[in-house]
């Protein structure tokens, strides 16, 4: 028996379960046999030959779902760190984005897998608007399989209307060959809807329907994608359970309730909608309209790709927006509604309910796939001592404190090292890729793109700053 094939029991550790309940159990073991979740409680009893796991001390959770990471964009990390939302679509859409080859997709993808994985986040959707053909597609998924973690591909072309490449005769060939009966734990359409009245968005809707998969979209984008687009969703009955709004961050109550009424969801990336201008982080409305959330990070281009910035961003912004609005009113926010433990579950559980997945992934429960995150790390200081094991999770803990890592009962990081991954591949791939674009662009328009200009700044004159 290999050692992916062998039982795996984590022994002792402070278990956050995410049932129904949130049950939270100390000094507890789960035990994983034949890739799903077996048992979890004190002392349990492994089989013969399990790899045992010492979570003393530690925190165990489910393994993080992202729903929306643009993986092809990982090869450029960074890069784009000044940029604003208009930078963004003038580079990848307009200019430079059109440069990248299957291959250049294949490297981002890859890093970004590996990337996933060693942070923790088990499940995550590529959010993959840059398959110009379908050799990107094939490219993008062969990324995927590369890595042992669960994948759903989001497909997207930021080239073409999706009416045109959704119903083209190679998007279909494409589908048949790699993704029904595939390996990969699900797909989706990605496009977005700018409100166009003659709505030709919806042969991509009726595409989705017809191959039973959901559409993911971003919603809500300040003066891109706006309350038309939500209606003309809406009157052509294509908002339906299982639909993934991807920021909403600028929606109309009324948009909302049209979420929240037909089984929508809304997959929040709060670093992005801080920083890039979509809107402010909509957690605080879309808590009051009873809309569903997960957890995303967007691109690496810009942000972080861990959620544990996720988690910490979208419980800062949520509180600061409540007391901004109290303080609006003259008021005094005395006790917060958002809470570190609703955080976390949207990092996981919110995921999973997102993907159609609940049943299977999201929660530490017998029955669910393995895969499960150990947070531990005995040379941290901020490691000890966990008294708020959710607080903890969201404010204290980060991806250098991701011990071990279990996808479906397979130890794909373990002692804080990633298993069976490599590394050294991806980066030279992805050098490859860098190399590639610089020297298509030329040196002038790689600094132009990473660097654009400063907008001149006014100070304001102080009355009470001395002068002769």
């Amino acid at each position: 028996m290999s050692d992916s094939d062998r039982p795996v029991i984590l022994r002792n550790g402070l278990v956050l379960t995410l049932d129904d309940a949130h049950t939270v159990l100390p000094n507890a073991d789960v035990l994983i046999i034949d890739g799903r979740i077996a048992e979890v409680g004190p002392g349990l009893t492994a089989p013969e030959g399990a790899v045992e796991i010492d979570a003393t001390g530690g925190i165990v959770m489910p393994g993080m779902v992202d729903t929306h990471r643009h993986m092809w964009q990982t090869a450029m990390r960074g890069y784009g760190a000044d940029w604003t939302l208009t930078q963004y679509f003038v580079w990848y859409y307009l200019e430079s984005g059109k440069l990248f080859r299957p291959e250049d997709i294949y490297a981002g993808n890859l890093l970004g897998a590996i990337e996933a994985i060693d942070s923790g986040v088990t499940t995550t959707v590529d959010w993959s608007h840059g398959l110009q053909t379908t050799d990107h597609a094939d490219a993008a998924v062969d990324a995927l399989e590369a890595v042992p973690g669960r994948f759903v591909l989001a497909y997207g072309n930021i080239q073409q209307g999706p009416w045109e490449w959704s119903t083209s005769d190679a998007f279909h060939d494409f589908y048949r060959r790699r993704i029904d009966g595939g390996k990969l734990a699900g797909f989706q359409l990605a496009f977005d809807i700018p409100g166009d009245p003659a709505f030709q968005e919806k042969a991509a809707f009726e595409v989705a329907r017809d191959l039973g998969v959901s559409v993911t979209t971003h919603a809500g984008v300040w003066g891109v994608t706006t309350d038309d687009g939500i209606r003309l969703m809406y009157e052509n009955g294509f908002m339906t359970p299982g639909t993934v709004y991807v920021h909403a961050a600028s929606l109309s109550s009324d948009s909302y309730h049209r979420i929240a009424a037909t089984g929508g969801s809304v997959s929040v990336s709060t670093e992005s909608e801080q920083s890039a201008g979509q809107g402010y982080p909509p957690t605080w409305q879309l808590r009051k309209h009873d809309v569903p959330v997960s957890l995303s990070m967007d691109t690496s281009v810009w942000w972080s790709g861990d959620l544990f910035s996720a988690m910490r961003t979208t419980l800062s912004a949520d509180r600061v927006r409540e007391h901004q609005e109290a303080h609006g009113k003259k008021e005094t926010v005395t006790h917060h509604q958002l809470r570190a433990e609703q955080v976390v579950d949207w990092a996981t559980r919110g995921g999973a309910k997102a993907l159609g997945m609940d049943s299977s992934i999201g929660a530490l429960t017998p029955g669910r796939q393995g895969d499960v995150v150990l947070l531990k790390n005995d040379a941290s200081p901020a490691m000890f001592p966990v008294l708020n094991p959710y607080g903890h999770v969201v404010f204290q803990a980060q991806r250098g404190d991701v011990h071990t890592v279990v996808v479906g009962g397979r130890v794909v990081k373990r002692d804080g090292k990633l298993v069976d991954a490599d590394l050294a591949a991806a980066r030279a791939k992805v050098a490859a890729t860098v190399d590639y674009l610089r020297e298509t662009m030329g040196e002038e328009a790689w600094q132009r793109g990473m660097n654009p200009e400063i907008p001149e700044a006014r100070i304001l004159h102080n009355p009470y700053q001395y002068t002769k």
